[in-house]
């Protein structure tokens, strides 16, 4: 004999089921069909404590004693490292100016990435375009020195309460920039200047709000330096005298 369940008690089934399926359902993602310098670049909604990157970047902005603002993923992202971000900052540990870097490992069982940086951007009031175009070169040098193959990046501006840039602009920014160094890697490195290494892929994270905007401009941003790339000075860079 079927034993007959009652309706609320299908209903919460169908719902756990729903909620699961809805778990696995891999974030919304761009991959850009062009592979500048060979490296997928992507635009993908989720967070920086979701990706398995083997180098995960967000920047910050340099530390206010009064308190520094976290939100969404910022604020995330604090909390599923047990609150090592803040800790660093209102240590004084890390103070966030311009170009500076911290490197840690993410506690077992934290996050997925394999290592995490944080570049700082210095002094809120002073953000540009520029800043994140310093990042973008401090994100390639670093991922080559790392030997990371797979990065990702979060800028997490919105996040620190900051509206000042586009945040599709400041994608564009780092990816050029990104791009523009790791092609300087690439040329030390066939003219035996560097240890060969190659960057395979860069996830740049952003939220629903903005991804399509970042779509847009980062898509604008490879085909622009792409173009720049080649018409670069294909010289070596040591001059031989005989």
């Amino acid at each position: 004999m079927k034993t007959k369940l009652p309706a609320l008690s299908l209903a919460l089934i169908l719902a756990v089921a729903t909620a699961r399926a809805a778990d696995t359902t891999a974030p919304k993602e761009n991959i850009f069909a062009t592979k500048p310098l060979g490296i997928q670049v992507s635009i993908k909604m989720d967070g920086p404590y979701m990706e398995a990157a083997d180098l995960q970047i967000i920047c910050l902005f340099k530390h206010k004693p009064t308190g520094d603002t976290y939100q969404g993923a910022a604020k995330d992202t604090d909390a599923h490292l047990g609150g090592i971000l803040s800790a660093l900052r209102n240590r004084g540990e890390f103070v966030g100016e311009s170009g500076e870097t911290i490197l840690f490992t993410p506690p077992e069982g934290s996050i997925p990435a394999k290592q995490f940086m944080i570049i700082g951007l210095g002094e809120e009031k002073a953000l540009s375009i520029d800043s994140l175009r310093v990042v973008g070169r401090i994100a390639a040098r670093e991922a080559v020195r790392l030997k990371a193959k797979h990065v990702a990046w979060a800028p997490v501006i919105r996040d620190e309460g900051n509206l000042a840039i586009d945040v599709g602009e400041g994608d564009r920014a780092f990816a050029e920039q990104l791009l523009s160094s790791y092609d300087t890697e690439k040329r030390l490195q066939a003219q035996g200047l560097a240890p060969a290494f190659t960057i395979e892929s860069v996830v740049i994270e952003a939220g629903p709000t903005f991804f399509d905007g970042a779509v847009k401009q980062v898509g604008q941003g490879i085909e622009s330096i792409t173009a720049e790339l080649q018409k670069r000075d294909s010289t070596p860079y040591a001059s031989t005298s005989k």
